[in-house]
């Protein structure tokens, strides 16, 4: 049987302003295509010079509290309780009991029926990651394959907002992306964008997962950016951590120029979180360098940068704890997620 999408999309502000009120699948088509091709070797290039740049010693205490800030610790596993979720909460809000200078997370990440175990344990500590608070998120939309009619999506994501999440990380349909069916992926961030909408008119932030070690060309990776911003992105986000490779300096310094792009095109900024495979400390602080080379030292703050690493928080403690006592801990010195 074949599914005949219609021409007209799903009306989207961002897109209608820089597309037109013609917004329809023939129109993105050539939009997304019309995109000038990546040069993978410059890129690639690119990235490794970024990567070899350092920091001075006097800031690398801001660096690593900027990481641990602007982390998301995470627990997305079948086996998952309300016991664990508590567990990542505390941590979360106090990562370094040894240290009250130790700043919390920006959020935790867990499955939608775990959202109220988390934001009970959170109490007054629930709240904006600017304000030294930390954020509840929720992964959506039949995380992570995608695989489900657009019907159990809006549920999936109408559920975990209405338990109180403040994000929703949904992953876009990669096979439908892959065939060329753009506007399906389109139409359907866009529901997911309006069913993000709480009672009081408010919403809960949007991040949209590209699954970018599925996605094949730092083409289609450059495409996707574009569509999830265009259908109402407030992040867009590299990886589920399911998949490899996750996040990788290249791929992100791409959705990071893509980023700065559509500011300069529209004054609008969209968050960006690289997610999976960055353990240690060395690493972040070179994503953090890229940030600053691409789109600037004002997206380092946890409403416009997110790391998506559990296990990274870990190795920022040791080093901070470096830092302060002039001798490496063990790993027996944090505690474990």
């Amino acid at each position: 049987m074949t599914i005949t999408q219609p021409a007209g999309l799903a009306p989207a502000e961002r897109a209608v302003r820089l597309l037109g009120a013609d917004l329809t699948e023939t129109a993105l088509r050539r939009h997304l295509e019309g995109l000038s091709g990546v040069d993978a070797v410059g890129l690639e290039q690119r990235a490794a010079g970024l990567a070899t740049r350092s920091i001075k010693t006097s800031s690398k205490a801001w660096a690593l509290d900027t990481i641990i800030r602007t982390c998301d610790l995470t627990t997305l596993e079948g086996a998952d309780t309300p016991g664990k979720v508590r567990s990542l909460v505390a941590k979360a809000v106090t990562p370094d009991a040894s240290d009250p200078t130790t700043p919390s997370v920006a959020a935790v990440c867990v499955y939608g029926d775990m959202v109220p175990y988390a934001v009970e344990a959170l109490g007054s500590r629930h709240g904006d990651p600017e304000k030294g608070l930390v954020s509840v998120a929720a992964v959506a939309t039949a995380f992570p394959s995608g695989r489900a009619s657009l019907a159990v999506k809006l549920a999936d994501t109408r559920d975990a907002v209405a338990a109180g999440a403040d994000e929703i990380d949904m992953v876009i349909d990669r096979g439908a992306f892959l065939s060329g069916n753009y506007g399906l992926v389109f139409d359907q961030i866009v529901a997911v964008k309006e069913a993000c909408r709480r009672a009081d008119g408010s919403s809960a932030h949007l991040k949209v997962i590209l699954e970018t070690g599925e996605l094949q060309t730092y083409d289609n990776v450059r495409r996707a950016s574009w569509l999830s911003i265009l259908a109402g992105a407030d992040f867009i986000k590299t990886s589920t951590g399911k998949v490899s490779p996750a996040a990788t300096l290249p791929v992100t310094l791409l959705m990071l120029e893509v980023i700065r792009d559509w500011h300069r095109l529209t004054g609008e900024k969209v968050g960006m979180k690289p997610a999976g495979g960055i353990r240690a400390s060395k690493d972040a602080v070179r994503y953090l360098v890229t940030v600053a080379e691409t789109v600037g030292e004002e997206w380092l703050t946890p409403h416009l940068w997110r790391f998506g690493a559990s296990s990274l928080v870990n190795d920022v403690l040791l080093q901070r704890q470096k830092m302060r006592t002039g001798h490496y801990s063990g790993p027996d010195y944090v505690t474990v997620d």
